[in-house]
């Protein structure tokens, strides 16, 4: 790992975090992400081979644990005591980048919206008790960001980048812009319907209650 050579403690810190994608990987396990799909999917841009590489060298500076699963291939990540203590230094560059970092057109990838919904900000007290399929399509992203699946079985839901099977019960069609928004809290889904941002058909009760299982603010596992 590279040093800066310097004695200060910002120094020594930033050799650590200031590399590229490793505050992320922070967000995603404290965000209760904990195999390497998981954490994988919270940096969709983020190269595998470098996720490997970021990994060990978080693992090496005692940020994270690593530990074989108990059953079947892979392991499990998760952060030390050190790494935990690092929650405050994530949540004072959320509540910078909020105030004071742009947002524009090239941050609304709505694969990580969906991820983020379904990580940290789902109401699963609010889950339909049936598996249901939920289709979204972003007819603004790339072929291969466009769809995306929600799949909602036994108390829980994960995003799907391939389709999961079975008839979806509802179909959604959003402007990327618009969804991230509604995520975000700076639209309300009745806004961006009444709009024509997002339009949804499909089971009417589902539809209507597919914006409730949104939380709009991040619950920690």
């Amino acid at each position: 790992m590279r040093t800066y050579g310097q004695y200060c403690p910002i120094a020594r810190a930033s050799e650590l975090l200031a590399e590229r994608w490793t505050p992320l990987l922070v967000r995603n396990l404290m965000f209760g992400a904990e195999t390497f799909s998981a954490i994988a999917h919270g940096v969709p841009q983020m190269s595998r081979s470098m996720l490997v590489t970021r990994l060990d060298e978080m693992e090496r500076a005692g940020l994270i644990s690593v530990t074989p699963k108990a059953h079947g291939r892979g392991h499990l990540y998760h952060l030390t005591e050190a790494g935990q203590d690092l929650s405050a230094v994530v949540s004072a560059l959320a509540d910078w980048g909020e105030r004071w970092a742009d947002l524009g057109p090239q941050h609304t990838d709505p694969g990580f919206a969906l991820w983020s919904w379904c990580q940290v900000q789902l109401d699963r007290s609010a889950l339909p008790t049936r598996r249901v399929v939920i289709a979204f399509v972003f007819p603004d992203q790339p072929r291969g960001n466009r769809n995306f699946w929600l799949l909602i079985d036994q108390g829980d839901a994960e995003v799907c980048y391939s389709d999961p099977g079975g008839d979806p019960a509802v179909y959604v069609r959003a402007e990327s812009a618009a969804f991230i928004d509604w995520h975000r809290g700076a639209l309300s889904w009745r806004s961006a319907i009444r709009s024509g941002r997002i339009a949804i058909h499909g089971d009417r009760a589902l539809a209507r209650a597919l914006p409730t299982w949104n939380t709009r603010e991040p619950q920690m596992r």
